[in-house]
């Protein structure tokens, strides 16, 4: 049996083995760093990249937002030329004179009609309800009366003063004269600043809390005074102001020497809400005799929902005649030539319903008690033109089908109640009438 001999390896093997490995050890360790660089260089190539897009959006980012700016600068430019036209464009028509004066021409064309069931003896489609016939005293029954005398013609007009203009109006109608036909003067005032100098609407006796009718001389516990004055309005905020002015009431049954004070305090609780609080005093004069006038008054005007208007204005006045419309003499004088004055309340109420933009119509009523001062009533000529009590109730709707017309008709019933009683024994009167109007604006 042969025994396998185990050949030992000798050192020339060994000597040979040993670089071999060594080789192959180093290219690993070669190959591995290597790798280990090339690994390094793609992540740092990868967040230079990175880096490279990041900075690319913010570029991008920044290109968007300047891109806003101009867009935004460009639209408020072009909104500021939109407003600076807009605010240039006059709102009506005017005239320019060569003086820089600028007119503005409007005005209208009325025809006012009233059958007449019930009323007074002037021929004429208005009020006449302080003076009607005593029941059973030739009453004016069933008549048509109509007029065009409430037409209307006016100018307003501004012109360049230093830094404010002043700016007036114009106004005429055909309502002056004994018989409401004549052409008058309604408003002739200039304004400048804080001051009118003219003929306007009284401070204390306005139509602004008057409930709307188609009668031009409005009813019971109405105003439309319009006086020569001085007026000076004092605003102590955008809601608040007060108005104080010197003004000729024209009463022509005194001597006047002395103009009529006034005032009235304005204020606006909310958008839908206007209050006014005013006052009046005046000499009256008959003779060597002197009494002083006085009055006080307060309106208000309230939006209760839009379209629905309510409006109430109420007087107390001693004294006068000439500034609330309807009334007895204010003062009179007695045979010992000692003045008395009458004293009366008055009130009016109306709500407005607005139907649509063409369509509206208004409910009111007017009421006034005179005091019954005997001394008063025993310095009466005549008893039966002098009134213990007046009302009047009405009703109207106005339909406007296009901007420039407005037709309007209107039922109003009354009564007054004399202080004496007629021969037959009758103390009442009554206003019956259907009313109507046309009207065209230009």
């Amino acid at each position: 049996m042969n025994a396998k001999t185990l050949t030992p390896t000798t050192d020339s093997q060994t000597t040979t083995v040993r670089p071999n490995m060594q080789r192959t050890l180093m290219m690993s360790m070669i190959a591995l760093s290597m790798g280990g660089m090339s690994v390094a260089a793609q992540a740092q190539t990868q967040q230079q990249n990175e880096i490279e897009q990041l900075r690319q959006e913010v570029q991008a980012l920044r290109s968007l937002v300047e891109q806003q700016k101009v867009q935004n600068a460009q639209t408020a430019t072009a909104i500021a030329n939109v407003q600076r036209t807009a605010a240039t464009v006059p709102a009506n028509p005017v005239l320019k004179t060569a003086k820089g004066a600028e007119f503005n021409l409007y005005g209208n064309v009325r025809l006012d009609a009233s059958y007449q069931v019930e009323g007074g003896a002037r021929d004429m489609p208005y009020n006449q309800i302080n003076s009607v016939p005593l029941e059973g005293n030739a009453e004016q029954s069933d008549r048509l009366r109509s007029t065009l005398s409430a037409t209307r013609l006016g100018l307003d007009f501004k012109s360049p003063v230093g830094d404010q203009d002043v700016k007036g109006k114009i106004e005429v109608d055909f309502l002056g004269g004994a018989n409401l036909d004549n052409l008058r003067i309604r408003h002739a005032y200039l304004n400048y600043g804080n001051w009118l100098m003219g003929q306007t609407w009284s401070n204390f006796a306005i139509p602004d809390y008057m409930p709307e009718t188609i009668d031009a001389l409005a009813f019971v516990g109405g105003a439309v005074k319009r006086t020569p004055q001085v007026r000076y309005t004092a605003k102590f905020n955008p809601k608040t102001n007060l108005v104080v002015a010197a003004e000729d009431p024209k009463d022509s049954t005194v001597s006047q020497r002395l103009p009529a004070l006034t005032a009235r305090l304005n204020h606006q609780f909310a958008d839908n809400f206007n209050v006014s609080v005013r006052a009046m005093g005046h000499e009256k004069r008959i003779n060597s005799e002197e009494e002083m006038a006085w009055g006080v008054g307060a309106g208000a005007k309230y939006d209760v929902v839009p379209g629905t208007t309510l409006k109430a204005d109420y007087y107390h006045v001693k004294g006068d005649s000439s500034f609330v419309s309807f009334t007895n003499t204010g003062v009179i004088a007695r045979t010992d030539g000692s003045l008395v004055q009458n004293e009366f309340d008055s009130i009016m109420l109306g709500v407005t319903q607005k139907f649509g933009d063409k369509l509206h119509g208004t409910l009111g009523y007017g009421y006034m008690s005179f005091d019954e001062d005997q001394n008063y009533i025993n310095a009466l000529a005549d008893k039966t033109k002098a009134n213990k009590e007046l009302w009047q109730a009405w009703a109207n709707i106005f339909y406007s089908p296009t901007k420039p017309l407005s037709f309007g008709l209107e039922y109003v019933y009354g009564e007054r109640e004399a202080f004496g009683a007629a021969p037959n024994g009758s103390k009442t009167g009554e206003d019956n009438r259907l009313n109507a109007v046309a009207i065209y604006n230009f």
